[in-house]
């Protein structure tokens, strides 16, 4: 697990602090389309270089201020990047820049780099922009003797200058770089998306109205696709998937269907890029005169345009950004003569380094595969994560039974099991309705389950689920309440209703629960049934998975919540405010949104602190007042120790602090558990719920025999995990012994490699575990097999 550091790894594991940045300078720049994060990216490389000693600048305006030098080129300090981390956009700037394309532009910019000594570079752009980087490091050496032939510099300054080092993160709201599962800016721009759609789906339900929305993505149809299945979309456009000939009388039957099944709008979006199969653009106003002459339906268009670029970056991209950030500093440092650029990069959870010219040949070969309409094969080099979204739309995209399956004799039950979780209906909607599409029948059971016992189960269609995705909490109901003292009567309501299958979305009491049901499977063989969990929980507290559904939405309540309150410290200066978050034992919530919100301290339960810690913290407090950010944010996790509670914490900062901070309190409460999925939960949530439900008709077929389903074997009672790069299914038997039932928590958690990261942020001298990073990995193009990461999220 991502989180494992175990005693035999002791003398294997690298420390950064062996990596010394003394007599180095790293400069940063932002080209191309600006994306939200890019602040996030900028202030982790100033911070980080800062920190291991290297002297770090500021390059303004992209490519333009490094061509035109001069006050473009500014050093940076620790204090220059305090308060960017939740703004959006660029705060150096981006231009695009016609000069640095000529080699004229190329060689003044390297003289204003040696004149600065600068010879690491940070980029963070689009392709365009990495491209630009790499040509400028292969030219370095010729710029630098013309430089010496002009007598611009000495032979000295050349031979001190001789390599450039270049590092680039991938800022791009489309999402079009191969090689990396998320770009910088993505995320948020996919809760633009989502904050408009929701909103334009009360008006429209108001008067039966069907919109035609345009979004972003002139080449990738990665936002038009993930909000659409985030959405639940009734049709998409997208540049890589052009629809058939006839499209226009499917679309317009699918229309009147749904209206037919009394549903009162229609959702269309459409890519700015999309074509049809003869390169022809479809365009949002084609589409509209399309439904209105054949349907007559009241039809209106948005276009989102800029919106999508502007606002303030979700906790997803803040997080992506400061740690590719920090990753693009170690890459640089560790960089030496014969190290290609690199594009520190996500897969799965996971950050890796890629070779920069790869990713940008694989991104090139994607359009080249559309110029010539190959599209399966443009839509195979654009990677796992486009291929899983897609094949998920699809397959809830046809409303009716593959015929092969259409009258199979599965019954299968779906139920929401302990605390509300934002993304449970998104989940339960995939899951219902792929559960048709391959045949079953489908059970709802209410209130988990203790509804279960009660006998609240009953069957859910198609329509029932209509409109869930964007719904918080649980529309299913959920409680508490193990299964365990009512075995008899869950098994009576199983054959009653005959169920052959479970699928149980919920925390830590879904676990226990199944772990239940599955040891009582000698005894009942109604359990002996296929039976899977999905996790879903702001705790993001389950063994067997890196991140639960729910825990999104969670991090950016706190986000959104931190903002504020560092807002209003940073008007009355001098205030430190102390903000409990939930989590039961695990400070995952803690300690990702304190890394998302910039915290200077974080208390979790698995990091044991004493007094003298807390004395440390309210001395790095005061220290802090006496520079130019004159305010604190301290994160404690609710559980993290009996004794230091909230109010003692707060008692303690206020004595200590008096004179030179005041302090506030804020216990954050159950607003993180309410409030409209996030799209990455929603698309989350869709995508393992239809992936659990391929894996009950698979295990049903195969446990299918003498006209029953019979299965007892433990790999058929499993929870349905994200571990580092791929999704799997792990028995929850094997789960047990990763488990600490007393405090509700995994034994390993590959977040807490992220603690010495928000600490190096907040400036805390630390000792930080770089094992993990380092090794350059290249792009694969084989067809990973199933069972291992073709089935990453």
């Amino acid at each position: 697990m991502a989180g494992a550091t175990g005693p035999k790894r002791q003398d294997t594991r690298k420390f950064f602090e062996n990596l010394s940045g003394a007599g180095k300078c790293i400069a940063v720049l932002t080209s191309g389309g600006d994306a939200q994060g890019m602040n996030g990216a900028v202030r982790a490389v100033v911070r980080m270089g800062t920190y291991v000693g290297a002297k770090v600048y500021f390059i303004h305006e992209g490519y333009q201020g490094m061509v035109d030098g001069g006050d473009y080129i500014k050093e940076a300090t620790w204090e220059s990047v305090s308060s960017v981390l939740q703004v959006g956009g660029t705060v150096i700037g981006s231009a695009r820049c016609k000069e640095f394309r000529s080699h004229e532009g190329r060689l003044k910019a390297a003289h204003n780099l040696v004149q600065r000594g600068i010879t690491y570079l940070c980029v963070i752009g689009g392709d365009g922009s990495l491209t630009g980087a790499n040509l400028f490091r292969e030219e370095w050496s010729g710029l630098l003797n013309e430089l010496i032939e002009q007598g611009l510099i000495d032979e000295e300054a050349a031979r001190s200058h001789s390599q450039l080092h270049i590092v680039g993160m991938v800022g791009s709201i489309d999402n079009d770089f191969c090689g990396t599962d998320m770009t910088i800016g993505t995320d948020s721009a996919l809760h633009r998306i989502i904050e408009v759609v929701d909103a334009i789906m009360t008006t429209a339900q108001s008067h039966q109205r069907t919109f035609v929305l345009e979004v972003m993505g002139r080449h990738c149809g990665y936002l038009a696709l993930v909000s659409a299945l985030a959405c639940g979309a009734d049709w998409v456009f997208i540049p890589e998937m052009p629809p058939e000939d006839g499209w226009e009388d499917n679309m317009c039957q699918k229309l009147s269907e749904n209206r037919a099944d009394k549903k009162r709008l229609n959702i269309i979006i459409v890519a700015e890029g999309a074509i049809d199969c003869h390169n022809k653009a479809i365009t949002p106003d084609y589409i509209k005169d399309l439904v209105v002459s054949r349907l007559g339906f009241d039809t209106r268009v948005t276009i989102l345009g800029h919106v999508q670029r502007g606002g303030t970056p979700s906790a997803f991209d803040r997080i992506l950004a400061s740690r590719m950030g920090v990753e693009a500093v170690l890459a640089l440092l560790e960089a030496s003569t014969d190290t290609p650029a690199c594009v520190v990069s996500l897969v799965g959870n996971q950050a890796i380094r890629l070779p920069l010219m790869e990713c940008v040949q694989m991104t090139q070969e994607v359009q080249k595969a559309m110029d010539e309409k190959k599209f399966d094969e443009a839509v195979r080099l654009r990677g796992r994560s486009f291929e899983n979204n897609l094949s998920t739309y699809r397959l809830l995209a046809s409303q009716t039974a593959r015929s092969e399956l259409q009258n199979s004799s599965f019954n299968v039950a779906v139920m929401n099991v302990g605390a509300p979780a934002a993304g449970m209906n998104a989940a339960v909607r995939s899951a219902v309705r792929v559960g048709i599409t391959e045949g079953h029948k489908m059970f709802a059971v209410n209130d988990g389950f203790e509804g279960f016992y009660k006998g609240q189960i009953k069957e859910i269609k198609w329509g029932d689920v209509g409109g869930w995705t964007g719904q918080g909490g649980s529309l299913l109901g959920t409680k508490r309440t193990l299964p365990a003292k009512h075995l008899d009567e869950i098994a009576e309501q199983m054959r009653i209703h005959n169920i052959t299958a479970l699928l149980v979305i919920g925390g830590f009491e879904a676990y226990v629960g199944l772990l239940e049901l599955s040891s009582a499977r000698d005894k009942h063989p109604e359990f002996c049934v296929p039976m899977v969990m999905i996790p879903a929980t702001v705790s993001n507290n389950i063994p067997g998975s890196d991140l639960s559904i729910g825990s999104d939405t969670a991090l950016n309540a706190i986000t959104d919540t931190c903002d504020r309150i560092k807002q209003s410290a940073s008007g009355t200066k001098r205030r430190v405010f102390i903000i409990e978050t939930m989590g039961g034992y695990c400070g995952y919530l803690a300690t990702v949104g304190g890394l998302a919100a910039g915290a200077d301290t974080v208390y979790i339960y698995e990091e044991p602190f004493d007094i003298r810690d807390l004395q440390a913290n309210v001395e790095h407090l005061t220290q802090k007042m006496k520079t130019s950010i004159q305010r604190g944010l301290v994160l404690r996790n609710e559980n993290c120790n009996e004794n230091f509670t909230t109010d003692f914490i707060y008692q303690l900062y206020s004595e200590e602090g008096r004179g030179v901070f005041d302090c506030r309190k804020n216990i954050l409460g159950h607003m993180q558990q309410g409030g409209a999925p996030s799209p990455f939960d929603r698309n989350f949530g869709t995508k393992v719920a239809a992936k659990a439900i391929q894996w009950i008709t698979k295990t049903l077929k195969e446990s299918y025999k003498e006209g029953r389903v019979f299965t007892n074997s433990e790999d058929t009672a499993c929870l349905l995990g994200m571990r580092r790069r791929a999704m799997v299914f792990q028995p929850v038997a094997q789960l047990r012994e990763e488990t600490d039932f007393v405090h509700r928590i995994p034994k390993e958690q590959w977040w807490l490699k992220l603690r010495p990261l928000m600490k190096i942020l907040a400036k805390y001298k630390t000792s930080y575990d770089v094992s993990d990073a380092g090794q350059l990995e290249h792009v694969t193009r084989v067809r990973p097999k199933e069972n291992d990461a073709s089935a990453a999220i």
